[in-house]
């Protein structure tokens, strides 16, 4: 039996393994090997890695994992989980069942691309969700923004650091007038109706294509489509959730420890909105670390 079964081996779950594998627990990482990233050309803002393909990154770090002789790395889908604290019990996609004292659940979310031509093609490369990934490389572009909701009112204060161009797509989100009259103060221009089309040539923007037959250029197109989690075992073992403006989340404390005693959750699976490579292996640091020591005797 494993101390531990971390399911999810993207930044937040190699950050777990790294910790325990420090304190000589034995661990699994079960991973597909899909990470929410795997579009981004590039990662920014982690320290020591900044602007390196976050492919890479994790090639790396999994390279750097193999001298922890307890931590083994296993290339498999969980299928199943199941059991109570100190015997928890994962079946894999393989058919193979393996026991842990602790689960870490780290397998983040899948983000729902709405039904636009161009869109899913540009995620990544030219339509992104985050300026502290992506805002400096297009500082002082003409930047557009894709309305959600309320929340999008302080991505317009947000994004004032890195460029004084900004257009608002509403696609077909209502603006109240007190937001419009603010966003006009700003000198920020606000396109109504829908987005039908995003044209581009290899994901890069040419134009946002309205249903009215209006089309508006842009240089960089910030977008927060609703996302869910990428699988769905923290339902078959009842855990609290929480619904947030783009998803659900699984509900967590300090220590990253869920509703259930001895399993725990790390990056965007426990918080959507975060998109932050550094915050991920933030808390998947600090999930291994209240895993090892709930251990303790």
């Amino acid at each position: 039996m494993d101390d531990v079964i971390i399911i999810g081996g993207s930044f937040a779950g190699l950050a777990a393994a790294l910790q325990l594998g420090r304190a000589r627990r034995k661990v699994t990482v079960l991973d597909t090997g899909l990470p929410r990233n795997r579009f981004a050309g590039h990662s920014h803002g982690l320290l020591g890695h900044d602007h390196k393909p976050p492919l890479d990154i994790l090639a790396e770090a999994r390279q750097q994992l193999a001298r922890y002789p307890t931590i083994r790395l296993v290339n498999a889908r969980a299928d199943s989980i199941s059991g109570t604290i100190d015997d928890f019990s994962v079946l894999t996609g393989d058919g193979e069942r393996l026991g842990a004292r602790r689960l870490i659940l780290s397998y983040g979310v899948a983000d729902q691309m709405p039904d636009v031509p161009g869109f899913a093609e540009s995620w990544g490369t030219s339509i992104v969700p985050c300026p502290y990934c992506d805002g400096f490389e297009v500082a002082d572009q003409h930047w557009g923004l894709v309305w959600s909701g309320p929340p999008s009112h302080n991505y317009v204060r947000l994004y004032h650091d890195w460029t004084e161009t900004l257009t608002v797509f509403a696609d077909g989100h209502d603006i109240s007038p007190d937001v419009r009259a603010d966003l006009a103060r700003r000198n920020i221009p606000v396109v109504d109706g829908r987005i039908a089309e995003i044209a581009h040539h290899r994901g890069h923007i040419t134009t946002v294509n309205l249903e009215s037959g209006r089309n508006a250029a842009v240089d960089i197109l910030f977008a927060h489509p609703r996302n869910k989690p990428s699988a769905s075992l923290h339902e078959l073992v009842g855990l609290a959730t929480v619904n947030t403006p783009l998803g659900i989340a699984i509900k967590v404390d300090e220590r990253r420890e869920t509703s259930t005693p001895g399993i725990y959750a790390a990056g965007d699976l426990a918080n959507p909105a975060m998109a932050s490579v550094t915050t991920a292996i933030s808390q998947g640091a600090t999930a291994g670390i209240s895993a090892q020591q709930s251990m303790l005797v």
